[in-house]
């Protein structure tokens, strides 16, 4: 996907487990060219992963995963089922209860929204700089 001022790349997927969206990145990643930074590379792999984790974990799964690009930023959408927004919350040092994704997503991402979806699910998105 040859990606200049005027276009831009779009994937689509359902990833029912991290390891499928972790995948799903990797074959978008491969397609985009110019191809991105490593540190952008990584960047979007961690953060997809902790979105999708966060869903399957905390909201009943992923409807849907929009990964798209243009030569500025790229951008992933996780859409779950629960109207519950992500929530900040002390991570838990021993392990058990985690507490470190949503905050690591905010780090990562350039910018991080939630937005309520039609169906009452929602929709999180974050950008990233390329």
């Amino acid at each position: 996907m040859d990606i200049d001022g005027s276009q831009s790349a779009d994937w689509v997927c359902r990833p029912r487990l991290a390891a499928d969206a972790r995948e799903a990145v990797f074959r978008f990643l491969a397609g985009l060219h110019p191809a991105p930074p490593a540190h952008l590379s990584q960047n979007l792999v961690l953060l997809v992963s902790e979105l999708v984790t966060n869903a399957l974990r905390h909201a009943g799964g992923v409807t849907v995963m929009r990964l798209s690009a243009d030569r500025r930023s790229v951008e992933v959408a996780v859409v779950d089922p629960s109207p519950a927004h992500p929530q900040d919350r002390t991570p838990d040092l021993t392990g058990c209860t985690g507490g470190f994704g949503w905050p690591m997503v905010q780090r990562l991402a350039r910018t991080v929204a939630v937005r309520n979806e039609a169906d009452g699910g929602k929709a999180v998105c974050a950008t990233l700089l390329r």
